[in-house]
């Protein structure tokens, strides 16, 4: 990975980083929740579209859809991504997918949508904090 890296929003650099609960290594994207442009959102300083909210997750609008309905899902806890994820986010991530659902069924695309995360810059992800698309509508 290079050492800096540009996420589309804010400035990273990747170091490699050791995971405390399986001594895996492997390289991460450092940023401080202080740049995170979704913590920003989370934390009302950048507007949005908002669908949902509650306790633990925000829903709203993705800003260039690729389809009818675009959704971002994202935790209110700053997680980078999910290759970040630990088994404790089990159940945020999980709780994310029953939310996409509700939107799918209030949005009447219950017969066809996609839920997909992104996975590093490689796979098109451009803010490193977890997010759940939803896409629907076509």
């Amino acid at each position: 990975m290079p050492a800096n890296y540009d996420c589309g929003f804010f400035p990273g650099r990747w170091e490699r980083v050791r995971r405390p609960a399986t001594g895996v290594v492997k390289s991460a994207l450092i940023l401080g929740m202080d740049d995170c442009l979704f913590c920003k959102i989370v934390a009302g300083k950048i507007s949005s579209k908002k669908i949902y909210e509650d306790e633990r997750v925000l829903a709203f609008e993705d800003i260039t859809p690729k389809a009818p309905t675009h959704v971002l899902i994202i935790p209110k806890r700053h997680i980078a991504g999910l290759d970040a994820a630990n088994a404790e986010d089990a159940e945020i991530i999980g709780y994310s997918h029953l939310i996409a659902a509700k939107i799918g069924r209030d949005r009447g695309i219950e017969d066809g949508y996609r839920t997909v995360y992104n996975v590093g810059p490689r796979s098109g992800q451009s803010v490193f904090h977890l997010h759940l698309h939803l896409l629907g509508g076509r």
